[in-house]
């Protein structure tokens, strides 16, 4: 069986991973994946074998606490936990660097000649002066004693982490502190002043205070993107209503969803939300699934269609019998993918965790045999105590802790300047890695929305006229794709005409008057009941849909007056966005919900290496799945709740910033600017970011280790150089000082984007004949993405000019549905700066 269980106490990495292997380690356990940002893991067992008490006895052991979580599907209690936790390190971050300033002041304000107060200068008020900094340390390490218990509970269980190499590091500063009061109050009752000047000096409480403010503001700023999984969850079941209206025994009944059964009869009026999935019965509508299916065109709905729940009903009431309820509908299986996959994500292993795996427990023993060499060798207590301590100082772990935040910091910072949000430092240490991308085609490679892309009338009949009798026709029209033409036409301010006698067919089309002629408007089988003859429009409709565009005809009485064709058209930066992507040497393939026929056009459009039609949420995220076995580093892009389960998956999610609210938490980099040349610049940022972290954790390793064979006294028998415990915090803070420094770098990072060329092409035209065969061909090709059009009848050419690249299979298509044939194409290019 398959149980889930929330795990509190876990920071980095290196716990979610003691979490795995103490529960891996129980018999009967077949596999347990730990969720580090939900707080979670889910965990596949033999209940034969084990139990839910010996899982959560193996996580208290390890030393951590669990609980098991309920069966059923709701937002899990984590988000409340989640905020609690922020808002709690919020307060020690406050409090932390509160004090910090003060014990700074107190003991740095005299090197540079702040003014302190007369009972706290001098050697004879050493132990007020000593006493103040432990009484302004004191909070600091309490608000912060997480690092101690958690710290000192890893390193007896044999697995150290962040939090002992940062309650290693200040607590020894703060144990040489204390010790070093105790000194100075024996300097004192001596009347030693040697003593007393010696020791007050190697006061350093302020570097132990240093080293938990500046950790805790930096996992507080860590903490702000944690936890987004069970937001979108929360967001996912929003979709649904919370009631719907049932016919139980002749009577409407308003229940709450949660009342539902299967076989209940359920009433939906225009724009509402389907509560459950199930089977029309009667009526008939336009449903908007794009929520769920990527589709962009509403679906026309009629008895014996299926419709699914948190889907939208456009236009028309239909009743409809449940059919799957509760945690069997599909948006509870979509809520279900996305749990599930957020949890089983690998935990990305920090290097900062990995090299304190080996470092502190070196370190330590370093420090231990140092002192017990000295003391061997007939040296003071205090001496050999003195290089211990130094060595446990100089090795510090403030460089190695600020080495991964500090980047991701100014990384994330950078990205947000560029219009690129990234949610958190996993989606930065995974991106640069990615080989393959991933893309849902609506909303995300093209505009979301219906457009006009063709307009074809019939001779003589000029296009704005056409589109005006078209936009009257559709004004009163319900349908989906009424609505793009209707734009179009206020696009060109054309003035509408009366319609009487308006009749919409349902799943085929609509008639009307005006001025006193008929006029037809629909699909081909509508024309043809009509027994309207197409001739040869059906063939410039087949190319038309072979492009993946919706064809609409249109014929006043007894004849064709002319096509109108409707898409989803391509982002005019998508094609320039692949073709870069696929220049750094990745995949690139799209899934959508769409037809066969509409993804197979935009991937010949866009040269796709791969495009999948038809798929469903779940289709889509075992797609991603299959991707990931095969070895590959995944990025998912997408706008919609479709995609959720797919961007929670992926190793990363990329989600437009137009999209819906559950794809934008589902994801782990959000573009803002719905650009998709921002994906290029945020695995060019990520490469920055990762490489950056790199060197700081080289050079925070390499600094300190450098500095303890000094501070284990090496060099003293030979030169008598011994390292004072006041120079290593100095070298530790330098250190430190080096790794912000190198991080600040990152500043300097600028999206790159390749130059543009304005292309043009001259396309020789045959067969136009006046001024109306060069308009039509005009509109024809201005109506291209991206494309801008100016036909010089005379020389029976055509002056294209672009700066989104071109498919001069396209070009050919359009002047071919215009009614005329392309007889040569040449290429000529301007060059045009670009950033």
């Amino acid at each position: 069986m398959k149980e889930k269980f929330d795990v509190v106490g876990m920071t980095c990495t290196a716990c979610s991973a003691a979490v795995e292997n103490a529960v891996q380690k129980i018999d009967g356990v077949q596999s347990v994946s730990v969720n580090l940002l939900g707080n979670n893991m889910i965990v596949e067992f033999d209940e034969k074998v084990s139990n839910q008490n010996d899982i959560i006895s193996a996580v208290n052991k390890a030393g951590y606490k669990a609980q098991a979580v309920s069966g059923e599907l709701a937002p899990p209690a984590g988000t409340n936990q989640v905020q609690d936790e922020i808002e709690a390190m919020k307060t020690r971050t406050i409090v932390s660097l509160f004090f910090m300033v003060l014990l700074l002041y107190v003991a740095m304000g005299p090197m540079v000649g702040l003014p302190l107060p007369p009972w706290l200068i001098g050697l004879e008020n050493s132990a007020s002066f000593a006493l103040l900094q432990l009484l302004l340390t004191l909070p600091v390490v309490f608000v912060n004693r997480q690092y101690y218990q958690v710290g000192l509970k890893a390193l007896r269980h044999r697995n150290p982490n962040m939090d002992s190499l940062i309650a290693i590091g200040s607590g020894a500063a703060l144990i040489y502190g204390i010790f070093a009061m105790f000194r100075i109050g024996q300097g004192l009752g001596h009347q030693n002043w040697d003593l007393v000047a010696q020791y007050a000096h190697d006061l350093y409480f302020e570097s132990g205070a240093m080293i938990l403010g500046l950790i805790t503001l930096g996992k507080y700023l860590e903490a702000r993107s944690k936890g987004r999984t069970s937001e979108a969850i929360a967001k996912l079941m929003d979709l649904a209503p919370k009631t719907a209206v049932v016919i139980r025994d002749g009577q409407e009944l308003e229940v709450p969803v949660a009342e539902l059964e299967v076989g209940d009869t359920i009433l939906i009026k225009p724009g509402q939300s389907i509560p459950v999935d199930g089977v029309i019965t009667s009526g008939s509508s336009a449903v908007d699934e794009s929520a769920l299916t990527g589709e962009s065109i509403p679906v026309h709905k009629q008895a014996g269609d299926r419709v699914i729940s948190a889907t939208i009903n456009k236009s028309g009431s239909f009743r409809f019998q449940a059919q799957r309820v509760g945690e069997d509908t599909t948006l509870a299986q979509i809520i279900r993918l996305v749990e599930e996959a957020g949890s089983s994500k690998a935990p990305i292993a920090k290097m900062a965790d990995r090299i304190s795996a080996v470092f502190v427990p070196v370190v330590i023993a370093i420090a231990l045999a140092a002192a017990a060499v000295w003391l061997l060798l007939g040296y003071p207590f205090e001496f050999a105590f003195s290089i211990g301590i130094t060595v446990l100082v100089i090795s510090c772990p403030c460089a190695l802790g600020l080495a991964t935040p500090v980047a991701i910091m100014v990384g994330t910072g950078q990205g947000a300047l560029h219009g690129i949000l990234i949610k958190s430092a996993q989606a930065l240490e995974t991106a640069y890695k990615v080989d393959s991308v991933v893309l849902d085609k609506t909303g995300t490679i093209t505009e979301g929305k219906p457009q006009i892309t063709d307009i074809l009338p019939r001779d003589a009949l000029n296009a704005d006229e056409f589109l005006r009798i078209a936009a009257s026709l559709e004004k009163q029209s319900e349908h989906p794709l009424a609505e793009a033409i209707l734009e179009g036409a206020a696009a060109k301010d054309l003035a509408l005409l009366q319609v009487d006698g308006f009749t919409a067919v349902p799943g085929k089309g609509i008639k009307g008057q005006i001025q006193g002629r008929e006029y037809l408007a629909g699909n081909k089988a509508f024309l043809t009941e009509n027994e309207i003859t197409l001739e040869s429009w059906q063939e410039k409709a087949n190319q038309l849909a072979d492009q993946g565009k919706t064809v609409m005809f249109f014929a006043q009485e007894n004849s064709v007056l002319g096509i109108i064709a409707v898409a989803d058209v391509v982002k005019p930066t998508s094609r320039e966005a692949i073709r870069t992507l696929k220049k750094l040497g990745i995949n690139v393939a799209m899934l959508t919900g769409d037809n066969k026929r509409t993804a197979e056009a935009i991937r010949k459009e866009l040269h796709l290496d791969t495009a999948v039609a038809e798929v469903l949420p779940e289709d889509k995220e075992r797609e991603i799945r299959s991707l990931q076995e095969q070895g590959l580093t995944v990025a998912m892009v997408g706008d919609g709740i479709n995609d959720a389960p797919a961007l929670a998956r992926s190793d990363v999610g990329i989600a437009i910033g137009a999209g819906t609210d559950v794809a934008l938490e589902s994801a782990d980099i959000v573009l803002m600017k719905n650009d998709l040349l921002d994906v290029v610049t945020a695995i060019r940022l990520s490469k920055a970011t990762i490489a950056n972290i790199k060197q700081n954790l080289f050079w925070a390793f390499f600094y300190n280790a450098l500095g303890i064979p000094l501070a284990a006294g090496l060099l003293f028998p030979v030169f008598g150089w011994r390292l004072n415990p006041m120079y290593a915090a100095a070298a530790m803070s330098l250190s430190s000082i080096f790794v912000v420094s190198n991080a600040l770098r990152l500043r300097r990072f600028k999206p790159h984007r390749e130059r543009k060329s304005d292309i043009k092409k001259v396309v020789k035209i045959k067969g136009m004949t006046c001024r109306h065969c060069q308009k039509r061909v005009e509109d024809a090709l201005n109506n291209l993405q991206g494309v801008k059009a100016k036909v010089n009848l005379e020389k029976e050419e055509a002056v294209l000019s672009s700066n989104s690249g071109w498919d001069e299979e396209q070009i050919r298509t359009a002047v071919s549905a215009a009614g005329y044939e392309v007889v040569d194409i040449e290429n000529k290019k301007s060059l045009l700066g670009g950033s």
